[in-house]
C-alpha cells in the first residue's frame, strides 16, 4: 500500500500546488478534505454502495469527467481571480473550510479511490483471519493513515517555498505567479484527462 500511495498522481500535484501557493495550513486543511473523501468511499465500499460504479461503467466515467471538470474549474477560477487570491478573497484570507471542501470534492469526484477499496483491498484479506469486512476496514484505515503521512510530507515540503513565492508576489509578480498556479492546476486536470482516456 505504501508503494501504491507513493506512485505519482494528481493528488500529489494538487497538494504541492496548494502547499506552495497558500502555505502549510491550507495544505493541511486540503488533506482533511482528501482524507474525508477516502474514508467515505471506504465506508461505502464495506456496505456495497460503491459496487454500483463497477456495475454501471457510464456512472464511473461520468464521475471521472466531473472530477476533471472540477479541477479545470479551479484552474480557471485561479486564472480569472484578482491578484493575490482566488474568487473567495486574498490568498492569505481563503478560509480553511474552503480548502477542506475543495480537497473533499476533488476526491469524491475521483472514483478511483472507490474502485481501490472494492477491487484491490479484498485481495489482501484472508478468510481464516476473521470477518472480511473488518479486515477491509483495518486495511483501508492503514491505507488512509499512510496517505495522510505521505500527503503531509508533500505539503510541508511544498510549504517551504510559500514565503519566497509570497515575496515574489509582493514585488510586482502577483499576477504572473497567480497565473502560473492556474496553469499548474490546469496541468493536473490534463493529467487526469490523459489517465482517463488511456484507461479506456
Amino acid at each position: 500500500m505504501v508503494l501504491i500511495e507513493l506512485t505519482p498522481g494528481p493528488n500529489m500535484g494538487y497538494l504541492a500546488i496548494v502547499g506552495s501557493r497558500w502555505g502549510r495550513a491550507a495544505g493541511l486543511a486540503t488533506i482533511v478534505g482528501v482524507t474525508t473523501a477516502f474514508a467515505l468511499y471506504l465506508l461505502a465500499a464495506t456496505v456495497g454502495l460503491t459496487n454500483i460504479l463497477l456495475l454501471i461503467p457510464s456512472l464511473y466515467q461520468a464521475l471521472q469527467w466531473a472530477g476533471i471538470g472540477y479541477i479545470a474549474w479551479l484552474a480557471v477560477d485561479t486564472w480569472r481571480a484578482r491578484s493575490g487570491g482566488g474568487a473567495d478573497g486574498a490568498a492569505g484570507e481563503l478560509p480553511a473550510i474552503r480548502h477542506v471542501l475543495r480537497g473533499l470534492m476533488a476526491n469524491l469526484l475521483n472514483p478511483k479511490a472507490a474502485v481501490f477499496y472494492i477491487a484491490l483491498l479484498p485481495g489482501f484479506t484472508n478468510p481464516r483471519l476473521g470477518h472480511l469486512t473488518q479486515q477491509v476496514l483495518w486495511l483501508g484505515g492503514a491505507h488512509i493513515l499512510i496517505s495522510v503521512l505521505i500527503h503531509t510530507a508533500i505539503v510541508l515540503t511544498a510549504a517551504q517555498f510559500a514565503p519566497a513565492l509570497s515575496a515574489a508576489s509582493g514585488n510586482g509578480g502577483a499576477r504572473t505567479l497567480q497565473r502560473g498556479f492556474a496553469l499548474a492546476l490546469g496541468g493536473v486536470a490534463v493529467w487526469l484527462a490523459w489517465e482517463t482516456v488511456a484507461s479506456h
